[in-house]
């Protein structure tokens, strides 16, 4: 099950991320996970919200550049190896985490993280069948 994100490109200059949480705010959208990497000249700002095509027609029609891409949120055991027990099933297959960030919420069993693998169907077989939990657009939405 993959999930929708959304990447926005930012000129790496003041403003630039409070223009786009006002975009957002006015057209009644949700960020439930963010993610925000700069370069020297621009930033990439990576968001998982409640409602992607309204999300991203606002963002277009205030002069973003935005792209969406599939991602995975897989739930990870919130206790010290939680983490490594799914990387090194990863790394076992030889397939690649280009980008990882994390999702909040609220109980505390288990965590969220968001990644983005190099071949995310792989990813998913992989995951899937060492019964490593990963969630549907509309699971994420709910918690």
């Amino acid at each position: 099950m993959k999930i929708t994100q959304i990447s926005v490109f930012l000129e790496n200059k003041a403003g630039q991320f409070a223009e786009v949480a006002s975009i957002l705010a006015e057209a009644d959208i949700n960020i439930r996970a963010i993610s925000l990497a700069d370069r020297s000249d621009f930033g990439v700002l990576r968001i998982i919200v409640n409602e992607n095509q309204k999300a991203a027609a606002a963002l277009k029609s205030n002069g973003f550049s935005v792209t969406q891409t599939d991602v995975v949120a897989v739930a990870v055991s919130d206790r010290p190896g939680g983490l490594h027990h799914i990387l090194a099933k990863l790394d076992q297959a030889n397939l690649n985490v280009e980008y990882i960030y994390a999702f909040v919420r609220q109980r505390l069993d288990k965590a969220v993280m968001i990644f983005k693998f190099e071949d995310n169907d792989l990813a998913l077989d992989l995951l899937k069948s060492n019964n490593i939990a990963v969630l549907s657009e509309k699971e994420l939405h709910a918690l």
